[in-house]
């Protein structure tokens, strides 16, 4: 989800186009982490293809068969006799009691991205993915049930104050995040620029928990940089957002006219974006008709596949490009990878994803409340799950919490080295790639 004060707008349209992000929480001030959010109305809505937060669409769905409601009805009756408040407080409303049985269905089925928001969440949703405000710019996700950071945004407040990816996050302001759904937290890191959140943190390798004091800003996502390093190019790319083909193409042209022959492409802290930012990007290294990812909508349902279009710059192998990925590389950043991965044109160099693979419809209700339900999951060419754990790099190198915080990385320094020629850094995996 997103804390960004800069949200990407799409029209949803019946284009087909999907927005695609982590489903996590980018607290930006933007799109909750967009992991294919569809906006439906219960009914048949346009699609909007979002390859990480949410892919704008709504499946029809037919109930095979009724559910005996008897004991809730029976259970429901019971407390309204007997039921005798431990208090002076008011009874508690028929409203109350109906939003409180929903949303406990909606929690029985497990999923952190499939949530129940009454009329008053789904407004500050809806601002959140269409509107402006402060935030702390960093993408917070649900790992283990723990609200996790899955990557500062650079240049935000969140990483001024020394937040790194996979810190977990114990309280915001004081309030417990146990049980916290990932919209619950988001909403309370947000608020207005100029306003300070105290964000208290555990850290892997600490024994204390740490508190940090963020003032909250209005927050630009950066999309690309480039610089050249040891006759090495090297792209990084921060965000999958409306601009970010366009920006991608012009790193790429300036890659074709430095003479480099090797290329690093960085999406390391990079939750993801749009879907079809993701394959367009694919299309400029997979030859065209090349499976880049596959929306599976669950057992006995037809895929989707997307396809590279073909613009592909060069032929690359994986001697000459490497991608590096670690645990804040999310949604769109793993299709991309896996897709350059599995076709055996770059390999993975950095630590494992976050692994955030589904797909996220929206769907308002009468009432002014919103259903966001998982309806698909996002599967590389070979079939592999993102969700389920994420992309293993070819070339293992770890960061640790201190070296990011420091400004060393030996992920990269190892990324020039072994492109100019030295094999021996790293654990290299068995995994096999397509070729």
């Amino acid at each position: 989800m997103n804390d960004n004060n800069e949200v990407e707008k799409e029209d949803v349209r019946a284009s087909n186009r999907s927005f695609l992000g982590a489903g996590l929480a980018v607290l930006l001030a933007a799109a909750a982490f967009f992991s294919g959010l569809q906006v439906g109305n219960g009914a048949l809505a346009d699609t909007s293809l979002e390859a990480g937060l949410f892919s704008f669409f709504t499946p029809t769905v037919a109930v095979e068969e009724k559910a005996d409601l008897t004991e809730f009805w029976k259970v429901w009756e019971l407390l309204e006799e007997k039921y005798v408040s431990a208090s002076s407080t008011e009874a508690v409303s028929v409203e109350d009691r109906l939003e409180g049985a929903i949303k406990g269905l909606v929690k029985s089925y497990g999923d952190p991205y499939t949530v129940f928001m009454p009329p008053t969440d789904a407004s500050m949703f809806e601002e959140d993915i269409s509107g402006n405000f402060g935030g702390v710019g960093m993408e917070v996700g649900l790992r283990d049930g723990f609200v996790t950071v899955i990557a500062p945004l650079p240049n935000t407040p969140a990483s001024a104050a020394g937040i790194v990816a996979q810190d977990v996050i114990a309280e915001i302001d004081g309030v417990s995040t146990d049980g916290m759904s990932i919209d619950e937290a988001v909403q309370l890191i947000r608020g207005e620029a100029g306003t300070n959140v105290l964000i208290k943190l555990y850290r892997q390798g600490e024994l204390e928990p740490m508190e940090k004091s963020i003032t909250r800003a209005v927050i630009a996502i950066p999309t690309v940089d480039t610089e050249v390093r040891d006759g090495v190019f090297i792209i990084s790319l921060y965000s999958f957002n409306a601009i970010a083909e366009s920006k991608m193409k012009e790193a790429l042209g300036a890659y074709a006219k430095s003479g480099a022959k090797k290329l690093i492409v960085d999406v390391r802290g990079n939750p993801g974006g749009f879907l079809q930012s993701a394959v367009s990007i694919g299309s400029y290294f997979i030859p065209a008709g090349k499976t880049i990812v596959r929306e599976n909508f669950g057992e006995g349902l037809e895929e989707e596949e997307y396809r590279s279009q073909g613009k592909t710059l060069g032929t690359f192998n994986p001697e000459q490009m490497l991608v590096l990925v670690d645990g804040g590389s999310a949604s769109a950043s793993e299709i991309l990878a896996g897709a350059l991965q599995e076709h055996g044109i770059a390999k993975l160099l950095g630590a494992q994803t976050f692994g955030k693979g589904s797909v996220q419809e929206l769907v308002r209700l009468a009432d002014g409340s919103s259903l966001k339900v998982t309806v698909a999951r996002w599967f590389t060419p070979n079939g592999v799950s993102i969700s389920e754990g994420g992309l293993t790099p070819d070339i293992v190198i770890e960061r640790t919490p201190q070296q990011v915080v420091e400004g060393t990385d030996p992920q990269l320094e190892a990324a020039i080295k072994w492109l100019n020629g030295d094999k021996t850094v790293g654990a290299t995996t068995t995994k096999e790639v397509a070729q």
